[in-house]
């Protein structure tokens, strides 16, 4: 996994973009490299993550580096499927940068259970269900705050981070399976409802990536054999080939696109 100095030098020529992204799960993995890569197109970068100790100089070099861009950064360190925390720093941001300047959103939550439907290690209801708020639910809440306190702007654009395992099985994966299924299916809902509002909705499908989240899913070195095997670029996605795709439809030009599921995978599952 790549450090974030790293990422930096990996961005394609980055487009010219202004206003603020907000980044749900902005310390690692495809939000830290969309963060960064959107903070050097021009953007300012709010980042909510939820780290600890061990992991906390994760999110302090994702901001480091993006304020060493020049732009500005609001991190907070806290549950971000948390619906009283959510009001607290859609208040915040309303009162420090004002209404109508959230450009982006990215939903990029990556925490929930991963164990079998069946069995004496079978998914609890309240693990079945903390799953599919936290990686899909959550990402219909913070558009409703958003929306009710006026904070999109007129073309802003929505982003959430699914994968193939939404409509494929994998041994203990079923929990997060389900949430990224009812993730795309917030999307569409979400694109027709907010059309009128000029913002768009779509999902973000990426090839199998080296992620903090795919090393905890069990089985995952296979998964990576099979990707490396199938992908005709003979390559794993990494996390900026996702933050250039994002930075890409983030332009006002990409406002016809919405309610759509997007590979962004080198042609991985194309056999």
């Amino acid at each position: 996994m790549l450090k974030t100095e790293s990422m930096v030098d990996l961005i394609k020529e980055p487009i010219k973009l202004s206003g603020w992204a907000l980044i749900l799960g902005a310390s690692s993995g495809f939000g830290a490299a969309t963060a960064i890569t959107l903070a050097k197109a021009g953007m300012d970068i709010i980042g909510v993550h939820l780290d600890r100790k061990s992991t906390i100089n994760n999110a302090i070099d994702v901001k480091n580096t993006i304020e060493n861009l020049g732009r500005k950064t609001i991190f907070y360190n806290t549950n971000a499927a948390d619906n009283n925390k959510m009001d607290e720093i859609v208040g915040e941001l309303k009162n420090s940068i004002g209404e109508k300047t959230i450009r982006v959103l990215l939903h990029s939550l990556a925490f929930g259970s991963l164990k079998p439907y069946i069995g004496d290690d079978a998914v609890s209801k309240d693990q079945l269900e903390m799953t599919i708020d936290v990686m899909a639910n959550s990402l219909v809440y913070w558009v409703q705050k958003l929306l009710k306190n006026n904070m999109f702007c007129r073309d802003a654009r929505i982003f959430a981070m699914t994968s193939i395992g939404s409509s494929r099985n994998w041994k203990s994966y079923g929990p997060v399976s389900a949430a990224k299924a009812v993730l795309e299916a917030h999307i569409r809902q979400l694109a027709l409802e907010l059309a009128p509002y000029g913002i768009t909705a779509n999902a973000i499908c990426a090839g199998v990536t080296l992620t903090p989240a795919l090393m905890k899913i069990p089985g995952h070195e296979d998964m990576i054999e099979k990707a490396q095997k199938y992908n005709p670029h003979g390559k794993l996605t990494t996390p900026i080939d996702i933050a250039n795709a994002i930075m890409l439809l983030s332009h006002a030009a990409s406002y016809w696109i919405t309610g759509n599921t997007i590979y962004v995978d080198g042609g991985e599952f194309l056999t």
